[in-house]
C-alpha cells in the first residue's frame, strides 16, 4: 500500500489479500490485485495525490465534504442556511447517499 493510505484502506487490502490467498485466486498476484482493487477506490473517492484538491465538492458550503464522516458533517449542519442544507442533500443523495447524513439534513430542513 502506498504512504498515505488510511487505516481503513489498509484493513481492506489486508482482508482483500486473505479472501484472494483462501480462494486460491489469483495465484501469486494476490498482493498486486488487491491493491489496484483498493487504490482504485481511493482514486474514486478523492484520496489519492493526484486527486487531491479535485474531490468534485467545490462550491459545497461545507469545505472538504466528501473527506467527512457522517459525525462531521452532522456537527456543521446548524451553521447552514436552508438554501446550503439544499445544496448538501441534493449533492449527498446524488453521490455517497449516506442514510446517516440524508436523516441528519431532514431533521434540519424541518
Amino acid at each position: 500500500m502506498p504512504r498515505g493510505a488510511s487505516p481503513k484502506r489498509e484493513r481492506e487490502y489486508n482482508e482483500l489479500e486473505e479472501k484472494f490467498e483462501k480462494e486460491g485466486r489469483y495465484k501469486g498476484r494476490e498482493e498486486e490485485v488487491a491493491a489496484r482493487i483498493v487504490n482504485k477506490q481511493r482514486k474514486e473517492s478523492g484520496e489519492t495525490k493526484e486527486q487531491k484538491g479535485k474531490s468534485g465538492d467545490e462550491g459545497l458550503p461545507i469545505k472538504n465534504y466528501q473527506q467527512l464522516t457522517v459525525t462531521e458533517i452532522r456537527s456543521r449542519l446548524d451553521e447552514l442556511t436552508a438554501a446550503q442544507v439544499r445544496k448538501i442533500r441534493s449533492f449527498e443523495a446524488a453521490h455517497k447517499n449516506r442514510k446517516g447524513v440524508l436523516q441528519a439534513l431532514e431533521r434540519r430542513s424541518k
